[in-house]
């Protein structure tokens, strides 16, 4: 009894599944003028998403954006006779681009998006000295879209915020970002900061109601 129930369930089952297959189809008979008409609804679905690169990263360009885990370190090594002489460019191996220059990308399809950087605090040396982020500057120049990433400034122990606008709901900016060190005093002796470590990480965030 139960093996009969099952089998006229599929029956019925594989009736239906035809109708369900079938598209939209009109006949029209007469003797005169006829118009026969069909139709056929379409549907895209867009993902919303949001890619943030700040240095070597993956991609410029949809089709190329990727997760990478890989953080560059910026590094400042001034002679003693560059000491407090004026703004510094970082070592040759800084940033994926060199001296200090950073591929800077952000893509985003969801409306504005708020762009932030935070540190822990000063760079400090493990012995109580300390050099400002303020010390830090950052030039972001036109790379490869029609609008340049600015970046949010660097501050000791705080988030700086900015706004990016979206058109038509889309954000996609980028940019090379150059790091300088300005350089204007002699500080004492020391290794600031490293390897994520003494507050040296900057963490920039991206995000999207």
């Amino acid at each position: 009894m139960r093996t009969s129930t099952v089998i006229k369930a599929l029956l019925a089952a594989t009736a239906v599944t035809p109708l369900l297959c079938q598209a939209e189809s009109t006949l029209q008979t007469g003797g005169g003028a006829l118009t026969a008409t069909a139709h056929v609804d379409f549907q895209i679905t867009i993902p919303k998403f949001l890619f943030l690169r700040v240095g070597t990263g993956t991609g410029t360009a949809a089709g190329a954006w990727a997760t990478n885990g890989a953080i560059d370190p910026i590094a400042f090594a001034p002679t003693p006779a560059q000491l407090g002489t004026g703004p510094l460019a970082a070592t040759p191996a800084s940033g994926d681009l060199g001296n200090g220059t950073e591929t800077a990308v952000v893509v985003g399809n969801g409306g504005d998006v708020t762009f932030s950087s935070a540190t822990a605090g000063p760079l400090g040396d493990g012995s109580g000295d300390s050099i400002s982020f303020a010390t830090i500057t950052t030039a972001a120049a036109h790379n490869t879209t029609g609008t340049t990433l600015a970046a949010p400034a660097l501050a000791d122990g705080a988030t700086t915020t900015t706004t990016l606008t979206s058109v038509g709901k889309i954000v996609q900016q980028d940019a090379q970002w150059t790091y300088k060190y300005t350089n204007a005093t002699i500080p004492p002796a020391g290794t600031y900061g490293g390897v994520n470590a003494n507050n040296s990480r900057v963490t920039y965030t991206a995000s999207v109601l």
